[in-house]
């Protein structure tokens, strides 16, 4: 094999091509860089130029180079950018489209494919011809649903995969989820998480005082509220556990989970998201409030007969139904749903069950 040097030089139209896409680009000064490939009837370019080299036809172009003879006298050479510059597409899209792999990917349970994010190509131009030529692999394969997911890092392959046929699934601040649906036919593949999961926690003491607050931000319709602290469990938190932590961050006081005495579902609250909010009754453990300054604006210990009496209670049937279950369940009149932790032979991972039981006597709650 010879190796010569060239020096830069001009060079007009020439063609790209990658699986069976062609696109012309001019270009008025060519400097060669990895990933660039050329032949004889490429005029001139800086770099190694290469003779009378063929490779097998099984040759993948991934991490290095991959060089083959495409037709007498036409040489190509490929890297990870994807790029062949020749003056016949033909010969090179077939030598091209061979010398391609498909992208790294498990099966589903499925029928369907999950590609591995973590050995996608780090080159626009590889990603775009190993992905098209992936999909077609996976078609004739039989493959159902795909799955593609991206770093932000890697934010630059969200065009490209759209383009192919890709919608967006999810999106975290790490990444975002992209799916390929194969058959024809309505999409079996499961949608984005459809809710969101709030919590409140009622806190009362020996005293029959409320553990209440007053938030800082908050809409017109309940400025000047005194409410039981709220927010929203974490990922992959406990229900339980989420009322427990926010009670703590919002007033400092520790508390012991009791029961869920309720629970709303409603829909359309944020971004076309369904809400959930669990009501739990909780145990405090200890009394002194330390407010968190950058949610809540105050808190207090408030007697339970002035927490039921502010107006805003009164006039919304949702929070007056609330209060008068947790009246209810202080005069053991009421009985909530206690957590449970139980181990399902389906997965073999334990899970917290939430359900009602009633004690001997029939008047008290397990949860008590």
């Amino acid at each position: 094999m010879d190796l010569k040097l060239f020096s830069s030089c001009s060079v007009s139209t020439f063609e790209v091509t990658h699986v069976g896409r062609s696109y012309y680009t001019l270009i008025s000064s060519f400097r060669h860089k990895v990933g660039v490939g050329f032949s004889p009837n490429f005029k001139c370019c800086r770099g190694l130029f290469l003779r009378n080299y063929s490779a097998p036809d099984n040759t993948y172009l991934t991490d290095k180079a991959g060089i083959s003879s495409v037709g007498e006298n036409n040489l190509a050479i490929a890297t990870e950018t994807g790029l062949l510059v020749n003056g016949t597409s033909g010969p090179i899209r077939s030598f091209y489209t061979r010398n391609l792999r498909v992208l790294d990917a498990f099966d589903d349970e499925y029928g369907g494919v999950v590609i591995d994010p973590e050995r996608l190509p780090s080159n626009p131009f590889t990603f775009a011809a190993r992905l098209h030529l992936s999909l077609s692999h996976w078609k004739k394969m039989g493959k159902k649903g795909i799955w593609l997911k991206l770093p932000l890092e890697q934010s630059d392959l969200v065009p490209i995969s759209v383009k192919e046929g890709f919608q967006y699934h999810h999106a975290e601040p790490g990444y975002v989820m992209l799916t390929y649906w194969i058959p024809e036919g309505p999409n079996m593949l499961p949608a984005n998480a459809s809710h969101q999961v709030g919590v409140g926690g009622f806190v009362i003491n020996e005293d029959n005082e409320v553990l209440v607050v007053q938030e800082k931000h908050c809409s017109s319709a309940t400025l000047g509220l005194w409410k039981i602290p709220t927010g929203f469990i974490l990922e992959a938190e406990e229900i339980y556990t989420g009322a427990v932590r926010e009670v703590k961050e919002e007033t400092g006081i520790d508390t012991e989970f009791i029961e869920v005495i309720a629970f709303r579902h409603a829909h359309n609250v944020a971004f076309e998201k369904s809400d959930l909010f669990f009501i739990c009754m909780l145990r405090p453990l200890s009394f002194k409030i330390n407010v968190d300054d950058l949610e809540i604006a105050a808190a207090k210990w408030m007697p339970l007969v002035e927490f039921v009496e502010q107006p805003l209670i009164q006039e919304d049937s949702m929070f007056k139904k609330i209060v008068d279950i947790f009246v209810a369940r202080l005069g053991k009149r009421y009985c909530g749903l206690s957590t449970h932790q139980v181990v399902s032979k389906f997965d073999g991972m334990v899970s917290s069950l939430y359900y009602n039981v009633i004690g001997n006597d029939e008047s008290n709650c397990v949860g008590n």
